[in-house]
């Protein structure tokens, strides 16, 4: 597990759900030549791994048919190399080396440049590593490189900007003081080994980063890069449609004059925890109502073990959701609501394995109680678990997905491709993550010899502990306490009951068999087979990707799920209900690549199941018969109406921009109702009345279906045939119209809320006329034109807030520009002064605007609206997107970019006037409360028409 400081508006935090598919590695039989990367049978790319006379390593990627170009940097410098009198450091030269280099000095004209070619950039800081990545038209890749490796040559760290940037960090640091999970993050670091570098504070802040005449930041800056960065600790991977010899020639030049300091990474050999010190309980208070209990067992480093990986083994038994595991017991008892387990972090000198629990209200209070369980549970594990058999379906499951393996984003396959080549061969690094060579049963024993309760940290995350003697970390002000546990009450059965249902996991009955493609070709767009007793059934054939996978969604629309915020509410339950009698079942379809939700919208409900088309069908079965007949309970009713209170709860304790931006949505989407009505309505509502509704949801439907994949017509019509027989037997075929957006007063509508939050948030939602392609089309290259102008001016030169974007702000094709910033120091008005006078100045430049400029600007828009599919999944959701709006003609994304290369210089400037600066139809909210009465205002704005349809 690792904790990174994503820049820009986007956070890195740590996740720690294991699916064993995901980290199980695949068998020798794909090995080819040692030092030439194994591909999955379904890569049509082409690889080359190369070293640089400097040092660097790259690995280049061809991708004929990419529209999109992307690189990835890894360095091997993290938070874990900041001094001890300057915590932040790695983090703030991440940031200072995209504000200019010898060649570009300029601070904004990389970030403008990405923009204005349809692309995006970002980077992240973590604990070893700091990733620096783009995207962009894959015609610009040569002089985004230009750009891109000047940041590690030939940086300026110019003087102006060392103040102001570290004023951004610190609006980093605080919009996220308030986040439980920072805040949590921040509690293990306070128990961590004292000689550890973990233990420092990563993110930085005015006081980490002091500058003064005594103390100059700039020097220690640019000592820090000398002394740690170096091209013989960087990887790298481009990825393009040139071949290989064109990205080789790319990066020769430009990325060996990086400067090779013959550096070695830094080592952490100190333990995570110091020995005398467990095992331990440490109790953490939680702003929001989240409870959670995390056990963390200190383990070797298992980087030398990717070939067998006996972590990801033991953690899919420990992991486990199906009958009789620890996961299935605890939630049965109303104890839990999500188990997670894996590795957590690992240095390559030290490592953790972590088990994850979200606590129910009971749950919490047995705590306890559940520590036995988990030792009882690792018991059974260790005396039954090592199996060769368990072994040969995880290695036959992982090899299948490898198989078939789908090709992501561009930029993602950089980044994660830059990151892997630090840490395997090149034979290796495309496999790695599929890898499973052989049966380890020796090291299976070693990982569970060490899940013992003398090697143990217990986390508590509690919304109301009761801490005699509360410690306060250092920035985030969080309380804790830490009390010394004894192994000998954790041994043993503390819940008989409960352990005597503990069992292993029986042979995955949803394995694939048939990964046979059907036959005839894929067609362009899905047709409609009928309207069979008013069930309209979408159907499209597609095997482009050569994989036996399908997609298959099903809308049950119905009038009984928006009637009011009650119905709303009892929906949300019903869905709880049937996703929770489901789980257990269907966990295995999920570890063998079937994947399923089934989810509340302003509609009604959606089932979407996709992955191997083998088995679809069975998981699908029983999603019906489960959503005809739920199983409803009291036990899961109180709990389901306690959680869903909770997170209405924890809506008002969001960051500011976040309810600011809630709010817009709120207000003008008909048939979203308030966080206070929904609240008002959960504690009001019974068991029997969700019974009553379950049986009256489905007695109005307006049902539609959508089968995509590895499918044959009489597949799609079959299923046709158990959605009618199973879900729609004795239901009324109706009409259930798609919700709108609420259209604007005239004059800017302004709004102030109340939040709890030292900054101060500022949403600025500007609406459309009317949701015509060419309306949407404007604002669409309005926003795209705005957008990194905006960024510089308010973040980076007046330094108003860390969370800063300009952005097309669309809610069911209704088109919309929003200005959202949120801000550690200034209020509402200095923001809005500040966005007028922006928004004054931008007109002249908006009017300059060259053809040639607007034109670059244009094919900006249209590359990302025509971008190239890559998965199956992608296709499946814009099919059903275009049927949810009534596209039939399924050419949405071809008429809006027709209409943005139509939009003149004249027609975007009297866009820009009506909606920015004269702000016809604009809704303005802010935090904190300031004199304008929210709650009036929502209910005249709920009472509005909705935007024209042209």
């Amino acid at each position: 597990m690792s904790t990174g400081t994503l820049c820009n508006a986007r956070s890195h935090l740590p996740v720690t759900k294991v699916l064993v598919l995901l980290t199980l590695l695949l068998g020798s039989a794909f090995a080819l030549a040692a030092g030439v990367p194994v591909k999955s049978p379904n890569d049509d790319n082409q690889y080359r791994l190369i070293e640089l006379d400097n040092g660097l390593r790259a690995i280049l990627v061809s991708d004929d048919g990419a529209d999109k170009a992307a690189a990835s940097m890894n360095v091997a410098v993290g938070s874990g190399d900041d001094p001890k009198d300057r915590e932040g450091l790695a983090h703030f030269l991440e940031h200072m080396l995209f504000l200019g280099t010898e060649m570009y000095p300029e601070a904004g004209e990389y970030q403008q440049f990405i923009k204005s070619h349809g692309g995006s950039h970002n980077a992240f800081t973590s604990f070893q590593d700091t990733n620096y990545f783009f995207d962009v038209q894959a015609q610009f890749l040569e002089p985004a490189l230009d750009r891109f490796a000047q940041q590690f040559s030939a940086p300026l760290f110019t003087a102006d900007l060392v103040d102001r940037e570290r004023n951004a960090v610190h609006s980093e640091f605080s919009a996220k003081r308030k986040e439980d999970g920072r805040r949590f993050y921040s509690v293990k670091k306070a128990v961590s080994n004292p000689d550890h570098a973990f233990s420092q504070f990563a993110v930085g802040n005015l006081s980490t980063l002091e500058n003064t005449e005594e103390n100059p930041l700039r020097p220690d800056l640019v000592n820090f890069w000398k002394n740690h960065y170096s091209s013989n600790v960087m990887t790298l991977a481009v990825y393009g449609p040139q071949s290989l010899d064109e990205l080789e020639q790319m990066i020769q030049g430009r990325f060996g004059s990086i400067e090779n300091r013959k550096l070695a990474p830094k080592r952490h050999p100190a333990s995570f925890y110091s020995r005398d010190e467990l095992p331990a309980k440490v109790t953490a208070d939680a702003i929001k109502d989240v409870r959670s209990l995390t056990l963390s067992f200190p383990i070797p480093s298992q980087e030398d073990n990717y070939h067998t990986k006996p972590v990801s083994y033991v953690a899919n038994l420990l992991g486990h959701e199906g009958p009789g595991s620890l996961f299935d017991v605890l939630k049965r008892a109303g104890l839990v609501e999500s188990l997670s387990a894996g590795l957590g972090m690992d240095t390559g000198e030290s490592a953790t394995l972590e088990i994850s629990m979200s606590l129910t209200p009971e749950g919490l209070r047995q705590q306890d109680g559940i520590l036995p369980l988990v030792f009882d549970y690792i018991d059974t594990i260790r005396s039954q678990g090592i199996s060769k058999q368990r072994f040969e379906e995880m290695q036959q499951l992982a090899r299948i997905d490898f198989r078939f393996r789908e090709q992501g984003e561009p930029v993602h396959e950089a980044m994660a491709l830059s990151r892997q080549l630090q840490h395997y061969p090149p034979e290796d690094i495309l496999s790695a993550p599929w890898l499973m060579e052989r049966y380890a049963p020796e090291q299976y024993r070693d990982i569970l010899d060490r899940l013992t309760p003398d090697n143990l940290m217990v986390f508590v995350l509690d919304p109301e502990p009761e801490l005699e003697t509360p410690q306060q970390t250092r920035w985030y002000d969080a309380e804790w306490q830490r009390k010394p546990l004894d192994p000998s009450a954790l041994r043993g059965q503390g819940q008989p009951a409960l352990a005597s249902q503990l069992r292993l996991p029986a042979p995955n009955p949803f394995v694939p068999e048939n990964l046979n493609m059907v036959t005839g070709p894929t067609m362009a767009k899905p047709t409609l087979l009928g309207s069979h007793d008013g069930l309209n059934i979408w159907f499209a054939r597609d095997t482009r990707f050569d994989t036996p996978k399908a997609n298959v969604f099903i809308s049950l629309r119905t009038p009984a799920a928006r009637a009011s915020a009650r119905s709303s509410v009892l929906t949300q339950l019903l869905v709880d209900a049937i996703n929770t009698n489901l789980n257990a079942w269907a966990y295995s379809a999920r570890l063998a690549g079937l994947d399923y939700s089934v989810y509340p919208h302003l509609r009604g409900v959606t089932i979407r199941v996709g992955g191997y088309s083998d088995k679809l069908h069975t998981l699908i079965n029983r999603i019906l018969i489960q959503i005809a007949d739920p199983q409803l309970t009291q036990q899961r009713f109180d709990i389901a109406r306690q959680k869903l209170v909770d997170n209405l709860r924890n809506k008002t304790k969001n960051r500011p921009v976040e309810q600011t931006s809630e709010f817009v949505q709120t207000a003008l989407i008909e048939g979203a109702w308030n966080t206070e009505d929904k609240l008002a309505a959960a504690g009001q509502v019974s068991l029997d009345e969700l019974k009553s509704f379950s049986h009256a949801l489905l007695s109005q439907v307006d049902p539609v279906m959508l089968a995509h994949g590895n499918l044959t017509r009489a597949y799609a019509l079959n299923l046709a045939q158990q959605i009618r027989a199973i879900v729609l037997d004795g239901s009324t075929i109706t009409k259930v119209e798609r919700s709108r957006v609420r259209q604007l007063p005239q004059e800017e509508t302004q709004v102030a809320l109340d939040v709890n939050h030292p900054d101060t948030g500022y949403t600025l939602y500007m609406q459309g006329n009317n949701t015509g392609f060419q309306e949407r089309a404007r604002f669409r290259l309005l926003a795209q034109i705005l957008s990194s102008p905006f960024y510089e001016e308010i973040r980076t030169r007046r330094q108003l807030g860390y969370i800063v974007y300009a952005t097309p702000f669309e809610m069911l094709e209704t088109p919309a520009l929003g200005f959202v910033v949120q801000s550690p120091g200034a209020g509402q008005e200095q923001i809005d002064q500040a966005v007028r006078q922006f928004s004054r100045d931008f007109e002249a430049q908006l009017e300059s605007l060259s053809e040639a400029g607007l034109t670059r600007e244009k094919q900006a828009v249209i590359s990302k609206l025509l971008e190239r599919d890559r998965q199956l999944g992608d296709i499946s959701g814009r099919y059903w997107r275009e049927i949810d709006r009534g596209a039939y003609s399924f050419d949405s994304r071809q008429k809006l970019a027709e209409a943005v290369s139509n939009v003149s210089k004249q027609a975007l400037l009297k866009v820009f006037r009506r909606a920015v600066l004269e702000r016809e139809h604009a809704l303005r909210v802010v935090t904190p409360e300031d004199g304008f009465n929210a709650d009036t205002t929502l209910s005249r704005l709920v009472k509005r028409p909705p935007v024209p349809a042209t």
